[in-house]
């Protein structure tokens, strides 16, 4: 395979329906035509290189536990100095500045909503700054994969499906609390895995990955496989689309809008007025600042929401990026 070769296909083809087995390396490797530690070597190397966060879940949001997106407007002055307050709080996994005037954006998650609440008026606290709380509301397009071949091949979605029931958080006995701990971690990268979590839960390598495989089957887990961290692969133009659509219509367009290429996650969270009037977000992610410009003109013409208030917020610094800690 040519230099370079196996790490493209590492990070592209398998970020997504991983083999859940006793040994995922070597049927990895078997697919790829290379021996299991090549396959081993180049993940190791992938994530001390940062290209890679780890091996393993996505759980869907809100059915282990709780999160929401907040919003802080600081001086650019004090920005640095309040995002690092944020960033000691171990609820916040995501933290951006981005241009706007709510410059500081970041995800909080946490095990129950009594929790994230209790989290959230911490850090208004210790930031001192009001905050903007944004809580899903609805679902349209949340996966965070990247095609790097450029093939958008997300999965097909049922255009009603804003329509289905909401589904409650999934009530947690002791041993998926333990599953989901380890899992926050990530895979280690050891020839059996899954076994390797199996002893520190004591439990049978079967029951670890038959638990995995239910919670995939149920949606409680949206993805398990490479989770890459885009921005060292080149992503660095990444932008947070906002409309402000009539509610009446709104799961109509975020529909349509989830289905766009290019679209990497989609949407509905409340509006808090008089501040902050858009009702559904989109993040279009780019190697470039003018290709992912000209991408969001493309879409607001193609799906005919030019008439819709919207705004674009590329993101600036990174202050932290990281798996959810539900446990």
């Amino acid at each position: 395979m040519p230099e370079g070769a196996l790490d493209f296909r590492l990070l592209n083809e398998f970020q997504r329906d991983f083999p859940l087995c006793p040994a995922p390396f070597a049927e990895l490797a078997s697919r790829l035509g290379v021996p299991e530690g090549a396959v081993l070597r180049g993940l190791e190397a992938l994530r001390r290189e940062g290209k890679i966060a780890r091996i393993g879940a996505v759980f869907a949001p809100k059915r282990i536990g709780a999160s929401t997106l907040a919003a802080m407007a600081v001086p650019p002055a004090k920005l640095a100095a309040i995002a690092e307050v944020v960033n000691r709080f171990p609820e916040v996994n995501h933290n951006y500045e981005r241009e706007h005037r709510y410059n500081l954006w970041f995800v909080v998650t946490a095990g129950s909503e009594g929790r994230l609440q209790a989290a959230l008026a911490a850090i208004e606290q210790a930031a001192g700054w009001p905050m903007l709380r944004l809580p899903l509301l609805h679902e349209y397009h949340i996966d965070l994969g990247f095609a790097l071949d450029g093939r958008d091949e997300r999965p097909t979605r049922g255009a009603t499906e804003h329509n289905h029931a909401f589904v409650p958080p999934t009530p947690l006995d002791e041993d998926g609390r333990r599953l989901v701990m380890v899992l926050q971690e990530g895979l280690p990268l050891f020839i059996r895995p899954f076994s390797v979590l199996a002893s520190r839960l004591r439990c049978d390598e079967g029951e670890v990955i038959e638990r995995i495989r239910r919670w995939c089957a149920q949606g409680i887990i949206k993805r398990f496989g490479v989770i890459v961290r885009h921005h060292e692969l080149g992503y660095t133009a990444n932008a947070m689309l906002v409309h402000d659509v009539p509610d009446a219509g709104v799961d109509e367009v975020g529909e349509r809008l989830a289905r766009a290429g290019g679209v990497t996650l989609c949407y509905r969270r409340p509006r808090v007025l008089p501040e902050w009037r858009y009702n559904l977000f989109c993040m279009i992610h780019g190697q470039a600042r003018a290709q992912v410009e000209a991408r969001i003109a493309e879409l607001r013409v193609q799906l005919q929401i030019s008439d819709y208030a919207c705004d674009t917020l590329f993101s600036l610094t990174r202050f932290k990026q990281g798996g959810a800690r539900y446990v």
